[in-house]
This record gives C-alpha cells, sequence and structure tokens, in this order.
C-alpha cells in the first residue's frame, strides 16, 4: 500500500537533489566555461571613439563569437567527441556527463520518494545518498581534470600564448564552472541530507500515522 509521506526534511532533500541535476546539465551545455580576453567588435566603426568591445566565451565542447551584425553567435565547435579541445577535456566530459546522468536518475527516484521509501527492502534514501555521494565523487573528477586542459590550442586562441594548465593566462572563469562547483558541493549536501530524510520519513510519529490508516502524511 502507497503512503504519501511529506516531512520537511524528505521534502528539502527531494527539492535539492532536482535543483543539483538541472544545475550540472546546464552548466555542462553551457559555453561559459571560459571567457577569454577582450576584442573589438569589427561591426563597430573604427572611427568611433570608443569601439566596442566583447569577450568570446568557451565550453567543454561548445563556444560563443561575435559574428558581425549578427551579434552573438553560440554553438558547438567540436563536431564529434575527438574534435573536443584537449584530451583533458574528454576525460573531464566523461566524468561530468557520468555524474550528471547519476544525478538525473536520483532525481527522478526522489519525487517517487514521496510514496514509495524503500526499494527491495532497502531504504530509497539509503540507495540514493550513495549514488549522491557517487556521482558528486565523479562530479569532483571532472572539475579537476577540466583546468589541465588550458594549454590546448583552443585555449590558446581564446586566452592568449602564455595559457597553460591550470593557468588560464588572459581569460576568467564563467559562470558555468561556478555553477558545476556549486553543484558538485550541493550534492554531497544532499548525500548527507539523504539519511536526514530517511530518520523523518521512518520516525515513530510516522508509523502511529500510518497505524491510524492515514494515506497522505504530512508532518513538520
Amino acid at each position: 500500500m502507497c503512503h504519501v509521506i511529506v516531512t520537511c526534511r524528505s521534502m528539502l532533500w527531494t527539492l535539492l537533489s532536482i535543483a543539483v541535476a538541472f544545475a550540472e546539465l546546464i552548466a555542462f551545455m553551457s559555453p561559459h566555461w571560459l571567457l577569454g580576453f577582450p576584442r573589438s567588435d569589427s561591426s563597430v566603426s573604427r572611427n568611433e571613439v570608443n569601439p566596442g568591445e566583447y569577450r568570446p566565451s568557451l565550453g567543454l565542447y561548445s563556444r560563443c563569437l561575435h559574428v558581425g551584425a549578427r551579434g552573438m553567435s553560440c554553438g558547438a565547435y567540436a563536431g564529434t567527441f575527438g574534435e573536443v579541445a584537449s584530451s583533458f577535456w574528454q576525460a573531464a566530459m566523461l566524468f561530468l556527463a557520468a555524474g550528471t546522468l547519476v544525478l538525473g536518475c536520483v532525481a527522478c527516484i526522489s519525487i517517487f520518494s514521496l510514496c514509495f521509501q524503500s526499494i527491495l527492502k532497502k531504504s530509497i534514501f539509503n540507495i540514493c545518498g550513495l549514488l549522491q555521494a557517487i556521482g558528486g565523487l565523479l562530479l569532483m573528477v571532472g572539475l579537476m581534470l577540466y583546468p589541465a586542459g588550458w594549454g590546448s590550442e583552443k585555449v590558446l586562441s581564446y586566452c592568449g600564448p602564455e595559457a597553460s594548465p591550470f593557468r588560464p593566462d588572459q581569460c576568467s572563469l564563467g559562470w558555468a564552472f561556478y555553477a558545476a562547483i556549486g553543484g558538485t558541493l550541493a550534492t554531497f549536501m544532499c548525500a548527507v541530507l539523504s539519511a536526514q530524510a530517511e530518520i523523518a520519513t521512518s520516525s515513530d510519529k510516522v508509523q502511529d500515522e500510518i497505524e491510524e490508516g492515514k494515506r497522505l502524511i504530512c508532518l513538520l
């Protein structure tokens, strides 16, 4: 029999699990991991006193450039996995994609945790917490590999000739990199919070409500 159990801690874990999965997915797909050095806007007349400037951005497999009167144009620079800027970035993409996939699966399962609290007699919260810890480790490895690829030719064209692994030279880090770091930290927070969600949904108060025959149980 399905009992819908909603507590503050379990709901917080569910919402945070979904938010973390979306944050990592958006960061992975974003072209704003690195912001290149400022460049002049060719669409602005050279006679202007203050010629326009823009900063191109570079992601794991995509980029944003200013294309004449069309303005900023974003898209994939790598048509295949082998065309990704660096072998370190290829490895980073594999780890980040695997971690994001794990978090996506947990996010889907977390929705059903409102109704089903166990899988094969194992706590769904404990299983998901373990998966989130694994996903967080995968993401962490991917983020550590990412700056090792800053010495690639692609990065040199965006950041200057002195760019090297772990030194972006004239580039600065974009919001996508910080979002990925924040999502990784929040992933480990979710793993810890899953234990609290398990405690909250299996408390004596919940058991008393179940014994009274209630199907919808909401507790603070």
